[in-house]
C-alpha cells in the first residue's frame, strides 16, 4: 500500500489560539469554545471569513503539487450542528458554536477528490474535551470520558458522519478520536473505541480506515487490540514532539537528532513488528521552542536552538527535519503539524518548505 505523506489542516475546523492569534485579538477567549461564547452573535460571520480563508482549493492544489498524497482534517463535535450536549463552559449560551462546519468538510472531500489527496477526517475535539488542551475544544477543561452523555455523542456523530461521507472517493480513514489525556482510563477508551468502530462499520465498508491514538500511553497496552479478525482496516496513530518536557528543552539539538534516528526508530520498528496495526505518526513538527505554544503549556522557557548562531539554526532545522522524515518513513505514513501558521515558522508546512528546512517535494 502506498505509504501517506501528508499534512494536518488545523485551525480551520477547531480554532486554536496559538496558530491564528489575529482571530482572537481583543477577544476574552482561549479556545474556540470560549471564543464563541464571548462573541456572541459576532461569531458566526468572523468565523465564517476564516474558514473561507485559511484553506482553500488553491491550498489543495499546492499540497498536491509538492508530491504530498494526503490531510488530516481536524474537527469538532460541533460540526453537524445543534444538538449536542451542554457543558457549563457554554454558560447561558447553549448552543454557542457557529454553524455550516459540515459545508467545509464537504467542499474540503471535493477538493482532495479532485487533486488525488486521501483523507483522515479527526474527531479532534469531543464533547466535554477529552484532554484539557485548546485543541480539545476547552481549555483546562477534560469531562468528556466522565458522562456517558458525551461518549455517546461522540459515537452517534461519527456514524452520522460515515454515513453522509461514505462514498465520497477520497475518504481514507475516520480518526476516532485526537489525543484523549493519558488519565482518561484505558478500558473507557477501548470501550469506545469499539463502539467508534461499529458505528462507523455499520455504514462504511472496511476500504474505509478507522484510526485510533495511543492517548499518551505506552503501545504494548494496545498489544493484541482491535487486531484482524473480526476488525478490519484499523490503524494506530501515534504524536512525537520534542518540545514539551523539561528534558526535551534542555536538551541539545545533536541529542534531539540521536533520539529522533536511535530512539524514535526503534520504537517505530519495534510497533512494525509487533502492534499488528499499520500505524502513522499522525503529528510532528519542527518546533523546539515550548514557548511558541505556551497558551496551554507551562514549563522552562531553555530550548535546543540557544547558542546557536543564525546559519547554525538553519542548518539544525534541516537536519532535524531530515531525521524525523527518515524515522516516520519506517511508518505506513505521517502527517506534519500544520499546514499553516500565523507567526511560527516550525510549526508551518508551507513556511518551512520556503525555508528550505522541509523539501520542496516529497514524492
Amino acid at each position: 500500500m502506498e505509504r501517506l505523506r501528508g499534512v494536518n489542516l488545523g485551525s480551520w475546523l477547531v480554532l486554536e489560539k496559538w496558530m491564528v492569534p489575529s482571530l482572537f485579538e481583543g477577544v476574552e477567549a482561549t479556545d474556540e469554545t470560549t471564543w464563541c461564547v464571548a462573541l456572541g452573535e459576532e461569531a458566526a460571520p468572523r468565523l465564517r471569513a476564516h474558514w473561507a480563508r485559511w484553506v482553500t482549493r488553491e491550498d489543495f492544489a499546492w499540497i498536491a503539487e509538492r508530491g504530498l498524497n494526503a490531510v488530516r482534517i481536524p474537527f469538532g463535535h460541533w460540526v453537524l450542528g445543534p444538538p449536542y450536549p451542554y457543558h457549563p463552559v457554554y454558560g447561558a449560551r447553549r448552543e454557542p458554536f457557529v454553524t455550516g462546519g459540515i459545508e467545509v468538510l464537504d467542499r474540503a472531500l471535493r477538493w482532495a477528490e479532485e487533486f488525488g489527496l486521501k483523507v483522515v477526517l479527526d474527531l479532534h475535539a469531543a464533547a466535554g474535551c477529552q484532554n484539557g488542551f485548546d485543541n480539545g475544544g476547552i481549555l483546562n477543561v477534560c469531562d468528556w470520558h466522565t458522562k456517558e452523555e458525551y461518549i455517546d455523542h461522540s459515537v452517534e456523530l461519527l456514524g452520522r458522519l460515515a454515513e453522509r461521507y461514505r462514498a465520497e472517493p477520497a475518504l481514507f480513514a475516520f480518526e476516532v478520536l485526537n489525543e484523549p489525556r493519558w488519565d482518561v482510563p484505558t478500558e473507557i477508551l477501548k470501550r469506545y473505541y469499539e463502539r467508534a468502530y461499529a458505528a462507523i462499520r455499520a455504514h462504511c465498508p472496511p476500504t474505509v480506515g478507522v484510526m485510533f491514538h495511543d492517548g499518551f500511553r505506552d503501545w504494548r497496552e494496545y498489544l493484541g487490540f482491535m487486531n484482524a479478525p473480526p476488525y478490519e482496516n484499523v490503524w494506530f496513530d501515534v504524536h512525537r514532539y520534542q518540545c514539551f518536557t523539561p528534558e526535551d528543552l534542555e536538551a541539545d539539538i545533536y541529542e534531539h537528532l540521536r533520539k529522533t534516528v536511535v530512539d524514535l526508530r526503534a520504537e517505530a520498528d519495534a510497533i512494525g513488528r509487533e502492534l499488528g496495526l499499520p500505524t502513522v505518526c499522525g503529528e510532528w513538527s519542527l518546533g523546539l521552542k515550548l514557548q511558541e505554544v505556551s497558551l496551554w503549556a507551562d514549563g522552562p522557557t531553555t530550548h535546543p536552538l540557544e547558542g546557536l548562531d543564525a546559519f547554525q539554526q538553519e542548518v539544525a532545522l534541516r537536519g532535524y527535519a531530515a531525521a524525523q522524515l527518515l524515522t516516520f518513513e519506517r511508518y505506513r505514513g505521517w502527517f506534519f503539524w500544520n499546514y499553516k501558521t500565523e507567526t511560527t515558522p516550525a510549526w508551518c508546512l508551507r513556511e518551512a518548505v520556503a525555508r528550505g528546512w522541509l523539501p520542496a517535494r516529497f514524492n
